[in-house]
């Protein structure tokens, strides 16, 4: 067969499969995908099968063989594909069929040969070529190289009857889309043996290694659940694209915002203290208050003890429930009490730590000493000496009022000072 006879028959064909295949893409429909940026493979459809069907003939696009006149015959395949990426899969591939040609030159005379390639299976690695697409956010239309290693059984038809060699493949090729399972491949592989008796002539050195070509059509069609997506035509651009743009994840993170100021006016209210006395507006009973006056928890004004309750002259140092820090309230207070005693050197007192009746009677008694500790703490870093004051702690067992109510727990949560 006429070799340029040959190159406009293949040519034509491939191009009429094209334009089947662009046609068929207008009309195809591309699924939903529910696909996630980090969701993994499990989400896609990763295994495909196809056929194959093309012309083998023993020669290569480039290099030449032991013989200056080919053939071109029949050639048809299988294959198995694993996609792990949208930019990359390994395949299983095979092929059948049979090469022959002519030397001219073979021992003075015309040597045909015809070799029957019993077959030729290599695991390849594909790469597709432009996988991300940032002109549309479909992919219908991919390019793809692919190289490997394989093994081939062939019998040229000599004495020396069947063999089986190494081969490496190397190719190239494009896939069009026709829909979620079926796609149309076009492609041509260079198969480099690593011998040189594929035409059963042997010329000898190592670099006249005999090879072959193999330019195809063939179907591919993805298996698995058609509800999912197909790795291979998965756009990465636009996955991340539509997930960051859902719709979904827009309302939740304005109901997130909605939340914080929510949460930033409740802690506004809740620090809000018009009059300063310490106990914030929500929870104050009595605002207003004047500057200075000494409250109770509920921001009410504290209520000296009586004379015959055996109080002493300064005010009871108020506390939090389940509390012993200072409330900054009880500072000018403390402050009074410092000034008193770093004015009389010869002065002592007595700090009585005292606690509502929740919780058990041992707790109660630790908290009361706490909180007498922490007045005694302040007055000694205001300068007075450790030795002046003495700390004693009651527990719940001296109420001022009765811890039935909350107004009568805020007053027994105290510690009095005595001389």
């Amino acid at each position: 067969m006429n070799y340029s006879t040959i190159k406009k028959v293949v040519a034509g064909s491939l191009l009429m499969m094209a334009a089947t295949a662009a046609s068929a893409q207008d009309t195809t429909m591309t699924s939903t995908s529910t696909a996630t940026v980090f969701g993994g493979r499990a989400q896609y459809r990763t295994w495909s099968i196809g056929v194959t069907g093309g012309v083998l003939t023993p020669i290569v696009g480039f290099g030449s063989n032991d013989y200056n006149d080919w053939d071109a015959n029949l050639g048809y395949g299988l294959f198995i594909k694993k996609q792990l990426a949208p930019s990359f899969a390994l395949k299983l591939d095979g092929t059948m069929g049979k090469l022959s040609g002519t030397r001219d030159d073979y021992q003075g005379g015309v040597g045909d040969f015809e070799t029957d390639l019993n077959y030729a299976v290599s695991l390849k690695g594909v790469v597709n070529v432009g996988t991300v697409s940032f002109l549309s956010r479909t992919k219908n239309v991919g390019f793809f190289i692919n190289a490997g290693a394989g093994l081939t059984g062939y019998d040229p038809g000599d004495a020396a009857g069947s063999r089986t060699e190494l081969f490496i493949p190397v190719g190239a090729g494009i896939s069009f889309k026709l829909g979620e399972v079926v796609a149309l491949n076009l492609g041509y592989d260079a198969n480099f043996l690593d011998a040189d008796n594929l035409d059963g002539t042997w010329t000898g050195g190592t670099s006249n290694k005999d090879k072959w070509s193999y330019g195809y059509a063939g179907l591919e069609f993805t298996l698995g659940n058609s509800s999912k997506p197909s790795l291979q035509w998965s756009n990465p651009v636009a996955l991340m694209y539509d997930e960051l743009k859902d719709p979904t994840l827009r309302q939740e993170v304005e109901a997130l915002k909605t939340r914080v100021s929510t949460l930033e006016n409740t802690v506004n209210q809740l620090s809000a203290d018009a009059d300063g006395d310490g106990v914030s507006d929500r929870f104050d009973k009595c605002p207003g208050t004047p500057a200075g006056t000494v409250v109770d928890g509920a921001g009410c004004p504290l209520q000296l003890p009586t004379a015959d309750s055996a109080s002493a002259s300064y005010s009871n140092i108020q506390f939090e429930f389940d509390s012993s820090v200072l409330r900054t309230s009880s500072y000018p207070t403390l402050d009074k009490v410092s000034s008193d005693l770093r004015a009389n050197s010869s002065s002592t007192l007595t700090l009585e730590g005292h606690a509502s009746a929740e919780g058990t009677e041992a707790y109660n008694m630790n908290l009361s000493r706490d909180r007498a500790n922490s007045v005694k703490t302040y007055l000694v870093n205001s300068g007075v000496d450790a030795n002046r004051v003495t700390v004693k702690a009651f527990g719940e067992s001296r109420p001022l009022a009765s811890n039935s109510t909350e107004e009568g727990r805020v007053q027994n949560r105290r510690v009095e000072i005595k001389k």
